[in-house]
């Protein structure tokens, strides 16, 4: 493991997936794998929350990561990992809350399609059930990121700052590069001592993209629990 990516959800983690594999410092690990192979991935991450990870073969075959569920578990691998880097993603606060609302607190909470086609996914796919569980305990409970603050706006935004301040006040300043992609390839290559790409850094905007995941992943799993209900009865 080379990178230890330690930002939040929301704060351009797919971007930086795709540029530090531009990099040569892929494969990254993202969410996205997590939710691409529940079966084999999910229950090494409910041991990690129990207090018995087994990071060599979470990451096996993996040189960084960014974005949950690893950068929740940034102070354990900078440990794990005393080589890597720790790169920390961040966001202005106003537009990283208005993405949060938009996407990963709606499946939790309100009103919208989405929360309520999760919350019936979760009754029916026993493997999504366990995910939620898992994305309930980084987050909203206990020593969840945005434990007790996530009612209202500035909440979050606290939440956020707090989350930011402490990796800064934790990880030795050379271990540590505080990034957005806005910033260019120039510092993030000059921090992991890398060549700067010819090309322009990756601009993923996925926020329609995650929507159509959860939504269209919940239609799946209802319709077909639904198809199992029918044949049972025919």
């Amino acid at each position: 493991m080379k990178v230890i990516g330690a930002g939040l959800p929301r704060t351009a983690t797919t971007t930086q997936k795709l540029a530090l594999e531009l990099l040569g410092l892929g494969p990254c690990y993202h969410m996205r794998d997590l939710m691409e192979n529940f079966e084999e991935h999910l229950p090494l991450w409910e041991e990690a929350r129990d207090g018995r990870a087994d990071w060599e073969r979470i990451f096996d075959g993996y040189e960084s990561e960014v974005d949950w569920p690893g950068s929740f578990y940034w102070r354990e691998l900078m440990d794990v990992y005393p080589d890597a880097k720790i790169l920390l993603s961040v966001r202005d606060g106003e537009g990283w809350e208005r993405s949060m609302r938009d996407t990963i607190w709606s499946i939790y909470f309100g009103d919208s399609v989405m929360h309520h086609l999760a919350r019936a996914r979760y009754q029916v796919d026993p493997l999504w059930r366990r995910w939620y569980d898992l994305m309930v305990s980084m987050c909203w409970t206990g020593r969840g990121a945005f434990a007790g603050s996530y009612a209202e706006r500035q909440q979050l935004i606290d939440a956020m700052e707090r989350w930011n301040d402490e990796v800064k006040s934790t990880v030795p300043a050379e271990r540590l590069l505080v990034w957005h992609p806005k910033d260019g390839w120039e510092p993030l290559c000059e921090f992991l001592e890398v060549d700067v790409p010819d090309e322009p850094v990756p601009n993923v905007n996925d926020t329609e993209a995650f929507r159509q995941g959860i939504i269209g992943g919940a239609v799946t799993s209802v319709q077909q629990w639904w198809d199992r209900e029918q044949a049972a009865v025919a």
